[in-house]
This record gives structure tokens, C-alpha cells and sequence, in this order.
């Protein structure tokens, strides 16, 4: 795992010592190695810097830059099937001098150009440089596990894995985006392609992006979808089958990510992802495992005795450690820095931690993000469908009364309800569902923390709704329960659980690998109807059919939990201090972007123990800490 950083300078401003600052500044991602590529062309000025973590041949002849022929070659991330490639490139008569994946993606490209990615199987952010051609390719994986941002203006490029970097380069212009700053509020995260900065861009997943330097001509393709996969017809297959083969795939593609040349672990929760990535795995080597667990002391929070029932079970060699507010209080500062954009899930907190404990045994650690994702794991998708279903199927004449008494009686004052949690929020909600076409729709209003009213009333400025992926059209080939599943794929999965994890994992130089998301697995799961992986009122009913092979359904059948944290106890005790400091009114009025009665208000709503969605607060929080650190 490492880190790429790049510019395209137009100007001719860019210089070497830059280029150093911007590697540098990734340091965390790459401790191992680092490398350097500056050219004067006629065109413009070139950079490529590289931080290297090594994880397959530790040797010098993994170093990046890599160059062969005219090629030059910056990357971040793993090829599991290099070998394979690397096998056949050999009966091209290809000579490698490396057991490096690097110099197997530098030479495929150079056979069969862009049409090597499809051979890719694994997570990716790469760059190549074309000298012959005058060219620059970056290159993102399908599922978006590994991140690749570009800023483009004023006759420069810049590109790398964290946004950090373009502040070391006096041409990036820092100017936060404001309809941007509405999706954080909305979602907790930025949806790609967006960022909070104008002029600056996520590579999208499963997109790759080519910069002519003869014309400064910047072209984004896409090269893979998984919506291409949800809109095929659905397979007719049985139970058996289907089954049979998705375990087949779990196999496979667990095999693939535990080829390493340094120690491997797995984050192990205890509840079916990662215990059936566990269970396979153990079952696979005769060594134990490494597996690690964060546990929390506030009820309803805590999984580490099911992780360790779990382990123990499996004969791992396991590690729990269970998380404070005097832990969350070492950590907070340091988001900011470590989530280089505002980033709301608060499940960040344990994640660093859990990488901090596994840091210290092992260099790869396996995740299990994308089951829930994949096989239907959220209580959402049925909620959702439930008021969507309820509220459309309503008579014409009683919905017009409903809405017409909605829309004129203020929430505050109906009695009971609005002593209730987060009333007045799901009272807008439920307006909005009333005019929703259809689920999707209905899906991004109950994603929201800050509904859309709720956010033009916070911010000072009015926003523009950008568009994201929950505005894709899905065939009727997908029933409702797929659709969903196909934008969380593409929207909460990529923006907020594998940013989470990437950024947290390198945060201590570690290599965070995500088995679930072989893209074989969700290219046939997709093509899968809803009743194999929801049925009855069982979610993940497919993925908990193979973990009942391996693991004794008694220990397995409980409600999930999910990794959420106690923030709403934590703030108010010993956290407390952080929303006065931060979320007061000449902060606020200062920077001139929010309504700073509106925020105080909800700030001392909840210090006074009303029923407010935390959440609410924690993004405001992160954002102000955020914007203390990079404006």
C-alpha cells in the first residue's frame, strides 16, 4: 500500500523541492521508500512522487517511479492476480526484473493499453505516464477502495491519494465549495465526483481519466459499472446453486488477499462479514490467525464478546481492546489531519484504533466492508421501503389533507411526539416521502441527517442539489431491494466505509484489503434476485447460509449492532467541552458559512438533554475542526 502524488504544470512553477513537500506530507501512507520524478518538458512541468509501504518484494526493485520503455508508472494498492498476468506477459516474451505487481501493471499496459485494466483484480489508484505520446493516464478501481483526487485550473493539474498534498503547492486554491459543504451536512460525507473544494475532483470508481499535455485536453472514461451487472436479467437459479457458487467466489478471492510478504491479520467484529471472512480463511492455513477487536463498556455498543466467541472458536490468535472517551479524546484532534475533507461517521474513531492494535503485529490487515452493501445487511432497505410503499399507496384525497396539515402545523408544538427523538427531522421526512416517485427517492431522503429544508436553514448561503449517484436509473430488471442495494454500492459504500477505512488504515501505515469486494463477487451476487439475499424478513439470508457451514448458527443469530460509537454519551460528560469550544458564536459568525443561532440552538437543545440526533452536532463538530486545520 503506498501513496502517488503528480502535477501537470502549464506554467512552469512547479519545481522539484514541491514535489518533494507533496510526497512528503503522504509520508504516513508510504514509511518504506520513497521516489521522485521531475521533468522540464516543452509543454509544462512534470512531477510523480511515490511513498512506498512494501508488502510484495521488499526488495529495491519494487521502487516507484517505475519506468519501462517510454512508460512511467506511480500506483497505490495490490494486483492479486499479478501472477497470472505476469504469466502470460512471459509468453509475450516480457523479462521482469521484480516480484513487484508494479512492473506486471507497467508492462500490461504497455501490451494491451488501457484493456489491461479489465485483468486487474484487486483495488488501485494509478498513474502512467506516456512520454511517447504525451500523455498522462490515472486509473481508479471499480469499487473505489483506493482514493485518487485531481484539481485542475489555471493551467495546472494536480493528482495524489489525499487531498493534503495540493496544499503544498502555491497554485492550489483553496475555495470551499458550498453546495458541497450542503451534501456533507445531508450525508456525513461528499459524494463523488465532489469535494469540498471547487475545481477539485474524485476520480470516479471504475473510471479512468486521460491528460493530453500537446492540447491540456482532460477526458474522463468509464471502463467498468456495477449497474451494467444489476441491469442484466436475473439468473434462474436455485438455492443450491447460488449458494455453491458464492462461496465458490469467497474462496477465491480470500485466497487472493492473503498473498503478502509481511504478517496479515483480520478485523474481526463478530458479526457475519467478517466472521465468515475469518472462518474461511482459518480453514484454508494451519497457522492462527491475527485477528482484532474493539470493544466499547456502554451497552448496546459492545461486540467484542461475540468477536471473541467467534475467535475462539476458530482457534485465532485474537486481540481485543476496548475504546473510552479518554481514547476518543487522544484521537479527535487528529481527524482533521487524518480525513483531509469533512468526514462525518464517528465510526472513524475505533477504526484508527483497531489499526493502531493491528499496526503492531502485522503490515495487511483484512476488512470485511461491502457485505451489507452486497447481500442486504441494513435494516434500511425494508424501512424504506415500508414508508415508501405505505405512504404512495395512499388515497389521493387523504394524502392531500395530510400534506396540506404537514405543511402548516409546525412539529414543535404537536404534543408528546415532539419530546420524541429526532422528531422534527423524520416529521420533514415523512413530507418529502409523501412527494417521492419512487424508493429511490424515498432511499436518499431517509439517508439524510440534515434533511434538504433543515440544511438551507442552517447554511447562510443557498445551494445547489449536485448531482450524485442516487439519481441513477436502474432497469425494471432489479426489483426495489436491488436498486438500493446498487446506490449504496456506488454512494455510502465508496464515500463513507472505504474512505473511512482507507484513511484510517494508513494513518499507521498499515494495508487495509477488503475480500468482499472482488468484483467477481458483486458481478454475480448483482445479477441475483432480492429473495436470496433477502428473505422472509432475513437479511443477508445467502451469506448467512455459507457462515452456517463454518460457524454454528446458535452463535451467530443475534441482532446486529453495526460499528457505532457512544458520542451521544461521550458529549455529554467528558466531550462535552468540544461543541462549546467549536461550535460557538463568534467561531461561527466569523466564517460567515452558517446560521450560527440555528447551530447553537441545536447545540444547546441537546446539552439541556433533549432527544437531537447527535449526529447532527458531530458533523458540525468534525467540520469546524476541519476547517480550523486546512483554512
Amino acid at each position: 500500500m503506498c501513496g502517488i502524488v503528480g502535477f501537470i504544470d502549464f506554467n512552469k512553477d512547479s519545481d522539484i523541492d514541491i514535489l518533494h513537500e507533496m510526497t512528503d506530507v503522504i509520508h504516513h501512507r508510504g514509511p518504506d521508500d520513497s521516489g521522485y520524478s521531475f521533468y522540464k518538458n516543452e509543454t509544462a512541468f512534470i512531477g510523480l512522487g511515490h511513498r512506498r509501504l512494501s508488502v510484495l518484494d521488499l526488495s529495491k526493485h519494487g521502487h516507484q517511479p517505475m519506468i519501462f520503455d517510454s512508460l512511467e508508472i506511480i500506483y497505490n494498492g495490490e494486483i492479486y492476480n499479478f501472477q497470472e498476468i505476469k504469466k502470460e506477459l512471459l509468453e509475450y516474451n516480457y523479462i521482469f526484473n521484480s516480484d513487484s505487481d508494479t512492473e506486471v501493471i507497467l508492462k500490461a499496459y504497455h501490451k494491451w493499453g488501457i484493456k489491461a485494466v479489465d485483468k486487474f483484480n484487486g483495488m488501485f489508484a494509478i498513474s502512467i505516464y506516456d512520454k511517447e505520446k504525451e500523455k498522462v493516464t490515472l486509473i481508479r478501481d471499480r469499487s473505489g477502495v483506493k482514493p485518487l483526487y485531481y484539481y485542475t485550473k489555471n493551467n495546472i493539474i494536480l493528482f495524489g491519494s489525499e487531498l493534503k498534498s495540493f496544499h503544498k503547492n502555491k497554485s492550489f486554491h483553496k475555495c470551499i465549495n458550498k453546495d458541497s459543504l450542503a451534501l456533507y451536512l445531508q450525508y456525513g460525507y461528499i459524494p463523488e465526483p465532489h469535494t469540498i473544494f471547487d475545481d477539485t475532483y474524485k476520480l470516479k470508481s471504475g473510471y479512468y481519466l486521460e491528460i493530453d499535455l500537446s492540447t491540456q485536453n482532460i477526458k474522463e472514461y468509464k471502463y467498468w459499472d456495477v449497474l451494467d451487472f444489476y441491469n442484466m436479467p436475473k439468473l434462474d437459479i436455485s438455492d443450491d446453486e447460488a449458494i455453491s457458487k458464492v462461496e465458490e467466489l469467497l474462496k477465491s478471492s480470500f485466497s487472493y488477499r492473503m498473498v503478502s510478504d509481511v504478517p496479515v491479520g483480520v478485523f474481526l467484529s463478530g458479526g457475519y462479514d467478517s466472521s465468515i471472512v475469518t472462518a474461511i480463511l482459518q480453514s484454508q492455513q494451519k497457522e492462527k490467525l491475527n485477528t482484532f477487536t474493539i470493544g466499547f463498556h456502554e451497552k448496546g455498543f459492545d461486540e467484542a464478546p461475540y468477536a471473541k466467541e467467534v475467535a475462539n472458536y476458530l482457534g485465532t490468535n485474537h486481540t481485543e481492546y476496548y475504546c473510552t472517551a479518554k481514547d476518543a479524546i487522544k484521537i479527535i484532534p487528529k481527524l482533521a489531519e487524518i480525513y483531509d475533507e469533512p468526514f462525518g461517521d464517528s465510526s472513524a474513531i475505533p477504526t484508527i484504533l483497531v489499526s493502531q492494535l493491528a499496526k503492531k503485529d502485522v503490515t495487511v490487515s483484512l476488512s470485511a466492508d461491502g457485505g451489507d452493501e452486497i447481500f442486504a445487511g441494513y435494516s434500511k432497505y425494508t424501512t424504506t421501503l415500508n414508508y415508501h410503499n405505505k405512504l404512495s399507496s395512499m388515497n389521493h384525497y387523504f394524502k392531500s389533507i395530510l400534506k396540506y396539515g404537514m405543511n402548516n402545523v409546525n412539529p414543535k408544538y404537536i404534543p408528546i411526539f415532539n419530546k420524541s427523538y429526532n422528531y422534527a427531522t423524520r416529521y420533514d421526512k415523512i413530507k418529502k416521502i409523501l412527494d417521492s416517485k419512487n424508493s429511490i427517492e424515498s432511499m436518499e431522503i431517509t439517508s439524510q441527517y440534515f434533511t434538504k429544508s433543515e440544511t438551507c436553514n442552517i447554511l447562510k448561503n443557498t445551494f445547489i442539489k449536485l448531482d450524485t449517484n442516487f439519481q441513477l436509473e436502474l432497469l425494471k430488471t432489479n426489483d426495489e431491494i436491488n436498486k438500493m442495494l446498487a446506490i449504496d454500492y456506488k454512494t455510502y459504500m465508496v464515500d463513507d466505509i472505504l474512505t473511512k477505512v482507507d484513511r484510517a488504515t494508513m494513518s499507521v501505515g498499515l494495508e487495509g484489503r477488503e475480500p468482499l469486494l472482488d468484483y467477481r463477487i458483486i458481478e454475480f451476487v448483482s445479477q441475483l434476485p432480492s429473495s436470496l439475499k433477502y428473505r422472509n424478513g432475513d437479511k443477508k439470508w445467502l451469506l448467512k447460509q455459507i457462515t452456517h457451514k463454518y460457524l454454528p448458527k446458535k452463535m451467530m443469530d443475534r441482532p446486529k449492532k453495526g460499528f457505532s460509537v457512544p458520542i451521544e454519551e461521550w458529549f455529554r460528560d467528558e466531550l462535552k467541552e468540544y461543541f462549546l469550544v467549536y461550535l460557538n458564536k463568534e467561531r461561527l459568525d466569523k466564517e460567515d458559512l452558517f446560521n450560527s443561532d440555528e447551530v447553537i440552538k441545536l447545540r444547546d437543545s441537546y446539552l439541556m438533554g433533549n432527544k437531537e440526533n447527535i449526529q447532527k452536532l458531530w458533523f458540525l463538530l468534525m467540520f469546524e475542526m476541519w476547517y480550523e486545520k486546512w483554512m
